[in-house]
């Protein structure tokens, strides 16, 4: 699956907020996902945080739009350590909206396998991941619901999951489920707004990087 251009690293070694960060995701058959261009922002407890601002390129085959609003990526730590307390599972990548995206997701979660990060030259990161279909949303209308259970069953068949994997990418599913409804760490949401408190921060120091550098 994904090609194979030298492996991936757990972690993003040395990164420098303002980098440049290609968030590239595939599908298990080994088919390019969608991606996504961001800045390199920093890493808490819970993983590295990307900044992807509104008016970025973001594409997969067939498909493609300029973001109408910013929004920030994390990639949770997929080292020894995992990521913090909130979830066991590191088999994630979310991204966080807040009340400037014209439409109603606050927090996406796709559950993902094959994480990993690897240098891009002269600088800069691609985070790779490949996209097991299942997604965990945040609605500002419709609330927390899990997406994408039929795609997941079709690709079951027509990818040839191994059990191993299904059982591993529910259980995930479920637990980040229990997570985002009970608001729990980075899942934890400002009243009304449905927005994340914690992405919040990183979004603002994600706009004041971009005024900085004349983005």
């Amino acid at each position: 699956m994904g090609v194979d251009a030298g492996p991936l690293r757990s972690e993003p070694a040395g990164a420098i907020p303002g980098e440049l960060v290609v968030a590239r995701a595939w599908k298990y058959d080994g088919g390019p996902h969608w991606v996504v261009p961001g800045t390199y922002l920093g890493a808490d407890a819970a993983g590295h945080w990307i900044f992807q601002p509104a008016g970025a390129f973001v594409a997969r085959p067939g498909a493609g739009f300029y973001a109408a609003s910013d929004a920030v990526c994390l990639v949770p730590h997929q080292g020894p350590s995992g990521p913090d307390a909130t979830v066991r599972t590191a088999d994630w990548v979310a991204t966080f909206y807040d009340a400037a995206h014209p439409g109603d997701f606050r927090i996406y979660i796709d559950v993902s396998t094959g994480i990993g990060w690897r240098p891009l030259r002269p600088t800069g990161w691609e985070v790779h991941s490949v996209d097991m279909d299942l997604d965990v949303v945040r609605s500002s209308t419709r609330g927390v619901y899990l997406d994408d259970e039929d795609e997941f069953a079709e690709h079951r068949a027509a990818y040839g999951y191994p059990d191993g994997l299904v059982a591993r990418m529910s259980a995930a599913a479920a637990e980040l489920m229990a997570a985002v409804e009970g608001r729990r760490g980075v899942f934890d949401v400002e009243p009304g707004s449905g927005a994340s408190r914690a992405a919040r921060a990183w979004l603002e120091d994600g706009r004041r990087l971009a005024s900085s550098s004349g983005g």
